[in-house]
């Protein structure tokens, strides 16, 4: 019997199948290709480091500030020059005249001013022009007048003055009680040139306040007719002025001869503390050209203790005169 071929049925062949498979891969592979084409790749993103960062934005700033600020005209402001300060200034008291004196004292104090309360120790400040033996002595004396403490300094002699500091200390059994700041200076036959007090108060405890000086840097005696050095004839000496008394005690006006003794006095009540006109004389006699000093001086009747060279004297004031027959 003879064998026929095998009938088909709907199953395809392995060839078949593996055709259809790799036809399948290209047309994949192909639409992957065209869809990767027609989207556009972005540009990749840039990326700054830090410093750069900080520049751009600063210059982003400054063009804007630029852009904003263009129209505003420049002001140019001068800058003050500084001046330096000695490292010793000296200070520069501003007070008002008194009436009638406008000569600085031959020693008036800056600091402490009057019925300051001061506690141990403090500052003074002193302007002054020594007199001719150059020693200068500065006390503090208590409200007795015995004396808390003593300096004496070597000062060169000029016209225009010298500042001294001195620092002041001192010990009280009281809580408190009145003082004295006396300074004072003799010329070269050791008669009082200059002296002038400054009232204070000192505490054993608390705290320092210092007060403003006013008026006391000036003289209190001005002399209208009389300079120093100024010749002098006639025997009798024509005095006019003005006084600004440290109280309600009488002036002294004396005439001294280089060894300390007077040769004339007058004794010249006051007219209560103000400010006050003066007109008096002194007669005197020598036989020949004789230089005294012309002193005005006024007690302090508080003192109860009296210092041999300086009595109770709170205020003194000389000027060197040449009497002539």
């Amino acid at each position: 019997m003879q064998m026929g071929r095998p009938a088909r049925t709907g199953v395809p062949s392995d060839s078949s199948m593996k055709t259809r498979t790799v036809l399948l891969a290209s047309l994949l592979g192909l639409l992957t290709a065209c869809s990767q084409s027609a989207v556009s790749t972005p540009a990749p993103e840039q990326t700054y480091s830090l410093p750069t960062v900080v520049a751009l934005t600063a210059q982003a700033i400054l063009a804007t500030t630029d852009a904003l600020t263009a129209n505003v005209p420049f002001t140019e402001t001068a800058v003050p020059t500084e001046t330096p300060v000695p490292p010793t200034a000296l200070p520069s008291p501003t007070p008002t005249f008194a009436a009638g004196f406008t000569e600085l004292a031959q020693i008036h104090v800056i600091s402490p001013g009057p019925m300051s309360s001061l506690t141990s120790p403090f500052n003074l400040q002193v302007m002054l022009i020594s007199g001719e033996s150059e020693l200068v002595q500065v006390d503090l004396l208590g409200e007795d007048g015995r004396v808390l403490q003593r300096n004496l300094e070597k000062v060169t002699r000029t016209y225009n003055g010298n500042f001294r500091s001195f620092r002041m200390s001192f010990e009280i059994r009281a809580v408190s009680e009145a003082g004295y700041i006396r300074i004072s200076t003799k010329d070269k036959s050791g008669r009082i040139q200059s002296l002038n007090t400054m009232p204070v108060l000192l505490y054993s405890v608390g705290s320092t306040q210092i007060n403003p000086v006013g008026n006391t840097i000036y003289e209190r005696v001005m002399l209208h007719n009389i300079k120093d050095g100024q010749e002098v004839f006639g025997g009798i000496l024509e005095l006019k002025g003005r006084i600004w008394p440290f109280n309600d005690e009488p002036m002294i006006l004396e005439l001294l001869l280089p060894d300390g003794r007077p040769i004339a006095s007058r004794i010249l009540p006051l007219q209560g503390t103000d400010t006050q006109d003066f007109e008096t004389t002194l007669p005197y006699k020598v036989s020949e050209p004789t230089l005294v000093r012309l002193t005005i001086r006024q007690d302090n009747p508080l003192l109860t203790v009296s210092d041999p060279d300086f009595k109770k004297f709170v205020y003194v004031y000389t000027t060197e005169i040449l009497l002539n027959p």
